[in-house]
């Protein structure tokens, strides 16, 4: 069995190649040769914290996958990152373990895909000012994810802990991104919102993060970062003025995204106002933006099968470069 670090990982499998692959594996569901179960997800509720079981089919790569990722929000407290995760690839023609991955970076990275793939359908082409609503760990690839899409002059920063967001802003420019993009801390967020062409928001809140009524027209919001029924996001307002709505994952977000099953419970709003899937942008069958006054909305709750695709492309050049450690099992 092949073991790769988080370290492995990212020394050769970065933002471009995540969103590769994922296109490319949307394309084979479609097909019909991805079988996905739902996942399991267990709240640890005295702890405040989750745990998340997803398996996956790839007929056509011929892999299986089992991802377990734990989110416990107060582990920073203890020197603990919030997010771990492993993911164990298997071969689907024998059965025999090829690989145990790192999947916290996976996670991250290929969520941050998911919003570049959904951002360059649905963002306006000009769109040069991105607003990051929450700094914490899974924010950092949304950025990327975006920056890899459009091309961004204006970068604006929110979080209820001024400290996180200006650490955040330092670790955007270690990586470099380059001085010529303006990086800006904000203390109000319906100020933020108001100036805002790209909006992503990447926390665990339970309640709106911003005021519908503040999206100005022509704007595209990536909410990823609640994933229970009990949280929200954006409000109602705000779905309720969307031109579109665009999920990862129709099961997936029709049970747990909160802002969606809140708004179906409602008279106004139904989930058969969904404009689709990401699977039917990138395969052409329904559209992206059509003018530049649709305000737009893409939904993410992750999915096994975007797990498998990130973990299979990361497998394969792993082998090619050698890259990781051999261990009997």
């Amino acid at each position: 069995m092949l073991i790769l670090s988080e370290k492995d990982i990212k020394s050769f499998y970065g933002m471009s190649h995540c969103m590769e692959d994922i296109k490319s594996m949307l394309v084979h569901k479609m097909d019909g040769s991805i079988v996905s179960p739902h996942r399991t997800v267990i709240e640890a509720k005295e702890t405040n914290g989750s745990a998340l079981y997803m398996p996956n089919l790839d007929i056509y790569e011929k892999f299986i996958s089992m991802k377990a990722v734990t989110i416990f929000p107060n582990n920073p407290s203890k020197g603990k990152p919030t997010t771990q995760g492993v993911l164990l690839l298997s071969d689907a023609q024998d059965g025999s373990h090829l690989a145990m991955l790192n999947a916290s970076y996976l996670t991250r990275l290929r969520t941050g895909a998911l919003t570049g793939l959904a951002t360059d359908q649905l963002a306006r082409e000009n769109a040069d000012t991105l607003l990051v609503i929450g700094t914490g760990a899974m924010a950092f690839e949304q950025v990327l994810g975006v920056l890899e899409v459009r091309t961004i002059a204006r970068i604006m920063l929110f979080n209820p802990t001024v400290e996180k967001a200006h650490s955040f802003m330092n670790k955007l420019r270690d990586f470099g991104i380059s001085s010529e993009v303006d990086i800006e801390i904000h203390k109000n967020v319906d100020e933020a919102v108001r100036q805002a062409d790209v909006i992503c928001c990447s926390t665990r809140s339970k309640v709106p993060v911003f005021n519908g009524k503040d999206v100005r027209p022509g704007t595209h919001v990536n909410g990823v970062g609640s994933y229970l029924p009990s949280m929200r996001e954006v409000d109602f307002e705000f779905i309720q003025c969307a031109d579109k709505i665009v999920v990862d994952d129709f099961d997936g977000a029709s049970q747990e995204a909160g802002e969606l099953i809140d708004a179906n419970s409602q008279d106004e709003w139904s989930y058969s106002k969904l404009h689709g899937e990401l699977m039917g942008m990138v395969t052409g069958d329904i559209s992206g933006r059509q003018n530049d006054s649709e305000i737009t909305f893409f939904k993410s709750v992750g999915a096994a099968y975007f797990d498998s695709a990130s973990a299979i492309g990361v497998y394969k050049e792993a082998q090619e470069r050698n890259v990781g450690t051999s261990v009997k099992v």
